[in-house]
């Protein structure tokens, strides 16, 4: 049996008239005879009756029809489903995330492959930086959003956003009066931050930012989520430092206010390390429209 045997026979009990049936198939009246015969001698049934004056679906016939339709419906959708995926507008792409990409680049990019590439599933991991670029070395992962600079050999990444750093305090701390908070203003407070070994390169960038500003800080903890650094500072165990975004939703106990650091920028990227096939390059190509500025300079690869 052949796709081209069902179809024949789905396009006859549609029409129930051989030469319909053969105009709509491209074909001649007697290779659409043909065409049936095989399908009942390979089957061991009778589909039709006909006769010189009509043509009538059997009771098997009348059966069978179902099967066939969704048979030739199945083969369409894995025709699709296959040049879809040597296109690129279908398979799955697993992504890695910090928090800093969920208040915005997150859901554009989500929003935007949906709409435009429907047949794209994109399975979302959230974890640090150096858990993603294991994942990533180790084919877990096809792309990481992380917090930059992250040198690992193999590993391409391209910056996707840039923040500024916020002070998060209790409601009730004195700097809470301030418009912005200048680094001095840090000194013998409980500092909380994000621990080093999650992300080494933003934790010393912004040390060293801090002191290239005269700053000095009294470190009480480092943390692993900024989600709890948020909480101890609602708890009142000391004031968190952390990039803007990553402090978009803070506890109703909890303000933040601006730190000055002159020029400095958190930066967070897109890690990769190759695109070889056509969906990641479709992912890729969609990212690079919507948050690269093809500034070669920005692309790291090391």
């Amino acid at each position: 049996m052949e796709l081209k045997h069902l179809r024949a026979f789905v396009t006859l009990a549609e029409e129930l008239h051989f030469g319909r049936a053969a105009q709509r198939l491209a074909i001649v009246q007697p290779a659409l005879s043909m065409q049936i015969k095989a399908l009942e001698a390979w089957l061991g049934v009778r589909l039709l009756d006909r006769n010189r004056h009509s043509v009538t679906l059997t009771e098997v016939g009348r059966l069978f029809l179902d099967e066939a339709r969704a048979t030739l419906h199945q083969a369409q959708h894995s025709a699709d489903v296959a040049r879809g995926l040597g296109r690129g507008e279908s398979g799955r792409i697993r992504l890695g995330f910090v928090s800093s990409v969920l208040p915005d680049v997150l859901p554009s990019l989500i929003r935007q492959a949906h709409q435009r590439y429907p047949g794209i599933a994109l399975v979302l991991k959230d974890m640090p930086g150096p858990d993603q670029v294991h994942a990533l070395k180790s084919g877990q992962l096809d792309f990481g959003l992380m917090r930059l600079p992250a040198p690992h050999s193999g590993v391409q990444t391209q910056v996707v956003l840039q923040e500024s750093i916020i002070v998060a305090l209790p409601v009730d701390h004195p700097l809470t009066v301030q418009t912005f908070i200048e680094v001095k203003a840090l000194a013998h407070l409980p500092v909380l931050m994000l621990a080093r070994r999650y992300a080494a390169g933003f934790h010393d960038g912004l040390l060293r930012a801090i002191a290239d500003q005269g700053g000095k800080l009294e470190v009480a903890d480092e943390l692993g989520e900024f989600t709890t650094m948020l909480a101890l500072v609602s708890a009142g165990l000391g004031i968190g430092l952390l990039p803007d975004h990553a402090g978009r939703a803070l506890p109703p106990d909890v303000v933040s206010r601006p730190l000055y650091l002159g020029d400095y920028r958190a930066l967070t990227g897109l890690a990769w390390t190759s695109l070889d096939t056509a969906v990641k390059t479709t992912v890729f190509n969609l990212m690079r429209e919507l948050f690269f500025n093809d500034d070669p300079a920005n692309i790291d690869a090391v």
